[in-house]
């Protein structure tokens, strides 16, 4: 009897995790109808079983996280809703094993910087001097003909600079949404939510977190696209795809499970976390690859951790299940 109470408040507890983010469902939907299509799956049957395990991710991995973001935030009000979670539970646990315990332990949010360098505890500056460096090195690469080209005429060295500085603003512009959600949507969220589901928990996007640890968000950044290269380029060589980092993800992404590393391992949690999280977020799509080209989409792929973790569980479990009825 203890045990089936214990099991049914656990349950209770999942179910209150309520998902906000609107647009992410989406590419699960499709990723849980491809895969449930080429399992075998037509019709209602299919629906109803791709939105099921939808579901279980949608609701499941707010409720992992959660122990994290209570560290983060230091409260339950909020929970994360973002489906990335199962590289940042990966970056957490890679922290956990080779990260700084204890007393040791030491929070990137804690670093004390020289007086000439204090300009960085700014968010939008530490910004900035990752992105500059970052867009003229790639602009360089690609060369000066190719990037006037793209650039309409514009002086190409100029061009990077002002789209590193482009993004910087709409960081700025981002975070300043965040807090106007934490500030105005979310009480008004719960009003309605405790009349729906009582206690429950608004699971957000990941930037949402981005001003509790900011400091771990860079050097989340930073990592995980050192690890998407080093990917990048060893992968190839056990006969998978190249995947190319994208920038986007690793910021949001990687951001976030620095964020996850800093509060589980600390400094060094963050750091080798991170350049194992930006490795394991291109393998799995690697894979997908792999899976994709047997199914005629040619050079096709996903990013988001947790939709590649939906497709495989189609293609390397579900699927083989269903053959044998």
């Amino acid at each position: 009897k203890d045990n089936r109470n214990s099991i049914r408040k656990e349950v209770l507890h999942l179910i209150k995790f309520v998902k906000k983010t609107v647009a992410i469902p989406l590419w699960m939907a499709t990723m849980t109808t491809v895969f449930g299509y080429f399992a075998g799956l037509r019709g209602l049957v299919l629906i109803l079983v791709g939105g099921f395990i939808g579901a279980i991710f949608a609701i499941a991995m707010p409720a992992l996280a959660q122990p994290i973001i209570r560290k983060v935030t230091g409260s339950d009000d909020i929970a994360l809703g973002h489906f990335c979670t199962i590289g940042y539970l990966f970056e957490a646990g890679v922290a956990k094993l080779f990260g700084e315990r204890g007393e040791n332990k030491k929070s990137i949010e804690y670093i004390k910087l020289p007086a000439h360098f204090e300009f960085l505890q700014d968010t939008y500056l530490s910004v900035m001097v990752v992105m500059v460096p970052l867009y003229i090195i790639t602009v360089l690469f690609a060369g000066e003909s190719f990037a006037t080209e793209l650039s309409g005429g514009q002086n190409y060295i100029m061009f990077a600079f002002l789209q590193a500085i482009q993004f910087v603003v709409g960081v700025y512009v981002l975070l300043a949404g965040v807090r106007l959600l934490l500030g105005e949507i979310v009480p008004a969220f719960r009003g309605i939510a405790m009349k729906l589901v009582p206690d429950a928990i608004p699971a957000l996007d990941c930037p949402v977190f981005f001003p509790y640890s900011p400091n771990a968000v860079i050097l989340g950044f930073i990592t995980t696209t050192i690890g998407t290269v080093i990917a990048m380029f060893t992968l190839p060589l056990f006969g998978l795809a190249m995947i190319l980092p994208g920038m986007l993800t690793n910021f949001f992404a990687g951001g976030t499970a620095g964020i996850f590393g800093n509060a589980v391992g600390g400094r060094r949690g963050a750091i080798i976390g991170g350049i194992a999280h930006g490795f394991f977020i291109t393998l799995l799509p690697a894979l997908l690859v792999t899976i994709f080209n047997s199914m005629g989409f040619i050079n096709a792929t996903a990013t988001d951790v947790d939709t590649v973790a939906a497709a495989l569980f189609y293609a390397w479990i579900l699927s083989p299940i269903l053959k044998v009825f």
